[in-house]
């Protein structure tokens, strides 16, 4: 009886674990299979990543530490730099303004409109960059819709760094609000309502509730967002009027070099755009780290 009893148990027992081993069986794919994926995928990544990265800093340091030092200090160069830096610096903010504000409004609140709403923020991902710097033209051209007035009071937008950062702000600001919205969507609005319900105000909500949640989902949308700023070339190269020295971006004054046949010069300030492209997959992979440790910590604490 005890024997027949130990033997059902076994039975009973083992026969979850049956269909889960039949499951994982037939889905495991072959060894070639797997390797062939693999090979393939790491070909890609060598012959369009790791290559032409490593044909950059090649060219840029060719004739020497010194030849690259002179050409990033050069006087246009260094124009370029401190034009793209303040480019940045001014469409960020303002990008990680409006995701914020946006992401909020789409994920909190129901309201007529919404889709469109969605559909405009994903407007810069469908429309060429150069079409976007056109249509600034066509709004602040010296023949624009608004070219006479700005004319008559000495204001200039195109060929200058308003123009500029306008540009680099229109094809940019679905970067923040396109990683939060999901992410916002995703945790619901519990939290701050039983903030609000104890009493806590909108700025307290926002700043102890809200913003820790999304932290590194912010910081992810910022981090791709200033790199696009800095390498946005089809918009800026239409609204600057290239003016070397003074509305010269790092993109376009690497072009610049290039059309010139200083190779050298060029793939050396080219190099800071390849710099920028590697820190910015650190951060990429630093913010996804952190963000899946914070997600499994809260999991436990569950």
């Amino acid at each position: 009886m005890g024997s027949a009893t130990a033997n059902t148990l076994s039975r009973t027992a083992s026969s979850p674990l049956e269909p889960a081993c039949r499951v994982s069986d037939a889905t495991l794919e072959p060894a070639w299979v797997r390797l062939t994926l693999t090979g393939v995928a790491l070909t890609f990544l060598v012959l369009f990543l790791f290559v032409p990265l490593a044909a950059v800093f090649t060219e840029a340091l060719k004739k020497g530490w010194g030849t690259y030092l002179a050409a990033i200090a050069e006087p246009d160069a260094w124009s370029a730099i401190k034009l793209t830096l303040l480019t940045a610096l001014i469409a960020v903010p303002l990008n990680l303004v409006f995701g914020v504000a946006a992401s909020w409004t789409v994920a909190k609140f129901d309201f007529r409109g919404k889709q469109l709403l969605l559909t405009l923020i994903d407007l810069p991902f469908s429309v060429s960059p150069v079409i976007s710097g056109l249509i600034y033209v066509l709004l602040f051209g010296m023949q624009g819709w608004f070219g006479p007035w700005l004319r008559a009071h000495d204001i200039k937008i195109l060929f200058a760094v308003p123009g500029i950062v306008l540009a680099t702000i229109f094809v940019t600001f679905p970067f923040v609000a396109r990683e939060l919205i999901p992410l916002m969507q995703s945790q619901g609005s519990e939290e701050e309502e039983a903030a609000l319900v104890l009493g806590a105000s909108g700025w307290h909500t926002f700043w102890h509730v809200t913003l820790p949640n999304i932290k590194w989902g912010l910081l992810y949308g910022v981090v791709l967002c200033n790199a696009r700023a800095m390498g946005e070339f089809g918009a800026v190269s239409v609204v600057s009027g290239h003016i070397r020295g003074e509305t010269d971006t790092i993109p376009l004054h690497v072009e610049i070099l290039y059309n010139e046949y200083n190779f050298s010069a060029s793939f050396a300030v080219a190099s800071l755009l390849a710099l920028l492209a590697l820190v910015t997959l650190a951060l990429k992979s630093f913010v996804e780290w952190r963000s899946t440790s914070t997600a499994a910590h809260n999991k436990l604490e569950e």
